[in-house]
């Protein structure tokens, strides 16, 4: 009898569902279903949307704080480490602002830190004792003004489409690396400014290469050195006396044409290209007007003295004065400003 009841009303249950299931109630019973479950999936979504939201608060805290620290070890605290160094590589951090144009932050760490490694390493200074602390404040002001000028350099290079390019750089470095016994092959060379300089070889070729435009830039602006290189020129058609016609030339405010002599030199000597040209030349025959690789002026020589591997000249220099004579403006028109505090070396005395 207890099998018989359990069956009928199991089968009384199945009726009632099949009576209320049907095409027409379909649609109704399943969003009936999918309701029961919505209370389940909600709290997920829930949770998921706060765990979104907790992530981004969480990763601009992190970004914020990394933000402050960056900032307090660059600019109050002139922390110059590597790892700090290497951020700078990365973040175009500025150091200062010339005319309107960012100086970069590693471009005044690269060269700082050379100096501090040859200082330390080479020459024995504990720059950061108390009694050396004057020349830890003058490298840093050199390096600061270094990149200062390099940067003023490149903004006028934008202006006037000067451009330096990869065969000039591999030529100046080439340049360097000549020596008494003749060209140091690439990798010595190389071993040489990462234990002298501290660089590697990208960091060298960018420091040539800024260096280089710095030059390309001030030869091209200078009107006052032209006009008296052309003086100069004009002059040497009609005689070979240095000292009477750099006397013959008239100052052009702070230019003046100057003279000299030197010693016996070796012919590859470190010289702007000077002695290199002077070796080419017989005695006393007077060179073309050249332009010095140190980009400080115009040169003309006239070898004096020669032998196999030496050899002494005289020579004219038309000096390049007007993009330091810029440079000054700018500064004096209050249009540089320095993010580091670095003083002066004079008042630092």
């Amino acid at each position: 009898m207890k099998k018989l009841r359990l069956s009928r009303k199991k089968k009384q249950a199945e009726e009632e569902v099949s009576q209320r299931i049907t095409n027409e109630t379909v649609a109704e019973h399943r969003e009936q279903v999918l309701a029961g479950g919505r209370r389940f999936k909600y709290p997920v979504q829930y949770a998921k949307h706060r765990l979104v939201i907790n992530t981004i608060i969480i990763s601009l805290v992190a970004l914020l704080t990394i933000s402050i620290v960056v900032w307090w070890q660059l600019y109050p605290s002139q922390n110059t480490s590597t790892f700090f160094y290497k951020i700078t590589r990365i973040l175009p951090l500025p150091v200062a602002s010339i005319d309107g144009y960012p100086v970069r932050y590693s471009d005044y760490l690269v060269g700082f830190r050379s100096q501090e490694h040859y200082l330390q390493s080479k020459e024995g200074v504990d720059l950061y004792s108390k009694e050396n602390k004057p020349q830890l404040i003058y490298i840093k002001r050199q390096a600061l003004s270094d990149a200062i000028a390099d940067s003023y350099a490149a903004k006028l290079a934008s202006e006037l489409s000067i451009k330096v390019d990869t065969k000039e750089v591999d030529a100046a470095i080439k340049r360097q690396r000549q020596s008494r016994d003749g060209i140091t092959s690439q990798e010595a060379y190389d071993a040489i400014v990462l234990d002298h300089f501290n660089w590697t070889p990208d960091e060298a070729r960018e420091v040539t290469a800024r260096k280089l435009l710095r030059q390309k830039v001030a030869y091209e602006i200078d009107s006052k050195a032209i006009k008296q290189r052309n003086q100069v020129t004009e002059a040497l058609k009609s005689g070979s006396d240095f000292d009477k016609i750099a006397a013959a030339i008239a100052p052009v405010g702070d230019a003046r044409v100057e003279t000299g002599v030197t010693p016996l030199v070796p012919s590859n000597n470190q010289d702007g290209g000077l002695a290199e040209v002077a070796s080419k030349l017989e005695l006393n025959q007077v060179s073309p007007m050249f332009r010095s690789t140190t980009g400080d002026g115009y040169y003309v020589v006239k070898p004096i003295q020669k032998d196999r591997t030496r050899v002494s000249y005289v020579y004219i220099k038309v000096p390049l004065t007007e993009f330091q004579a810029k440079l000054d403006a700018i500064k004096n028109d209050k249009k540089l400003k320095e993010f580091i505090t670095v003083p002066d070396s004079k008042s630092s005395n």
